[in-house]
């Protein structure tokens, strides 16, 4: 596989990536009828414009059109992972009480004990991070 191929399949993977998490956050409010949280909504504003963003780059086969995402994804990081550590340790609890309408301590999944709404999002983050940080290393092998 050529460089450019390697490049193309990466920024669909990570497309791909920000597509399943902004399906995913819709199936749980307008299917499941999760209200979200403030921190919620701050992470939906950071991930659903990768979307669009990788899905532009990846059409146009421009690369370099996905900067923006990078800096969204690594800020959507450092949100998610506040988010679950308000829900997960307890001296923190304290930290979200103007959180708004629904509290961010609010765990409306936990499955098997750690496996939050804020942790998945902060796991698409961290793959789509990862994988625009492989895109530019992928870029710059070019030159």
């Amino acid at each position: 596989m050529n460089q450019s191929n390697k490049g193309e399949t990466l920024i669909f993977l990570i497309w791909a990536q920000a597509l399943i998490a902004l399906l995913g956050s819709l199936f749980f409010s307008e299917i499941m009828g999760y209200v979200p949280c403030e921190l919620c909504w701050y992470q939906r504003i950071l991930m659903y414009p990768l979307v669009i963003i990788y899905g532009v780059a990846m059409i146009k086969k421009n690369m370099s059109m996905a900067y923006p995402g990078i800096i969204l994804s690594g800020i959507g990081i450092f949100v998610s992972t506040y988010h679950y550590l308000i829900q997960k340790v307890p001296a923190l609890h304290d930290t979200a009480g103007a959180c708004g309408i629904i509290p961010c301590t609010t765990q409306y999944v936990n499955y098997l004990g750690f496996i939050t709404i804020p942790f998945l999002a902060g796991v698409a983050f961290i793959v789509i991070f990862v994988l625009h940080v492989l895109l530019l290393k992928q870029i710059g092998g070019k030159k």
